[in-house]
């Protein structure tokens, strides 16, 4: 298994409960870095907060597929992408919500600033420590958004019916959070990208993931490695399963992995 590059989702995998990476797991990954193995982060979250959570020696060293895969960011080979959604259909969809749920909450994210509505309260906000511009529907129609992220709602089957076909939609937080880009963002999408860049095969990549937005960045992917804590999809399909983010499942399998080099 010859392994030139690394891809790490956030949440749920190389973040603990805390939103904190151990000292382990950034030991591991800087051990690959060091072997010559490229970084790359791949995350539903935003710049602004990837930038935040991470220890500065991973931030350095790390490529980013930021929201799903709607913005690529590689600082030390300058290569940049952004895939948004067209003012046109994001105004048709925040129409159509407005129209059939006017109590839903809905954020909309456009190149690292956050947009909402109304006020958010916690439970919704969760680990963020900013809180959204506050705008106003026409204003909210002109953008072409990054991604939109919609909540509160029991079921959002009426939406994957109405706009499935046209926009990437990812059902995540234990179903409780729609997040909707680009038909042309997508982890895979952007990992293959950044693959292309760098000159390496996806079948020379192992990728760490634990929810629905991991399942295809799995299987476009060499060796895929689910997390204690994933969604039985993600465990079904992967090529291993190793322990949850609480027990530094990422560093029990880097550790073996460079171990095998070591013993070559």
């Amino acid at each position: 298994m010859n392994i030139a590059a690394i891809v790490l989702d956030l949440d749920g995998t190389l973040l603990n409960s805390e939103k904190k990476v151990t000292d382990r797991n950034l030991k591991a990954i800087l051990a690959c870095h060091q072997r010559g193995m490229r970084i790359i982060f791949a995350t539903a979250r935003p710049p602004r907060s990837v930038k935040r959570m991470l220890p500065a020696e991973l931030y350095d060293i790390g490529s980013f597929v930021f929201y799903n895969g709607a913005m690529v960011s590689c600082g030390q080979a300058r290569i940049h992408a952004h895939y948004s959604i067209s003012s046109i259909l994001s105004r048709d969809l925040l129409d159509y919500c407005a129209e059939c749920h006017p109590d839903m909450v809905i954020g909309v994210e456009v190149q690292d600033e956050w947009f909402s509505l109304r006020e958010l309260d916690d439970s919704v906000i969760k680990h963020a420590r900013e809180r959204p511009v506050l705008k106003t529907m026409e204003e909210l129609r002109q953008y072409d958004a990054t991604k939109i992220l919609i909540s509160g709602l029991p079921d959002y089957s009426f939406l994957f019916e109405r706009f499935g076909s046209s926009l990437n939609m990812i059902l995540t937080d234990n179903g409780t959070l729609l997040q909707i880009m680009s038909k042309e963002a997508s982890k895979e999408q952007a990992v293959r990208f950044l693959c292309g860049e760098f000159g390496i095969s996806p079948g020379e990549v192992m990728v760490f993931g634990d929810d629905y937005n991991d399942v295809g960045l799995s299987e476009a992917c060499g060796y895929a490695v689910a997390m204690g804590n994933a969604v039985a999809p993600l465990k079904d399909m992967a090529t291993e399963v190793t322990a949850s983010n609480e027990e530094d499942g990422v560093a029990l399998v880097l550790e073996r992995y460079l171990l095998t080099i070591i013993a070559e």
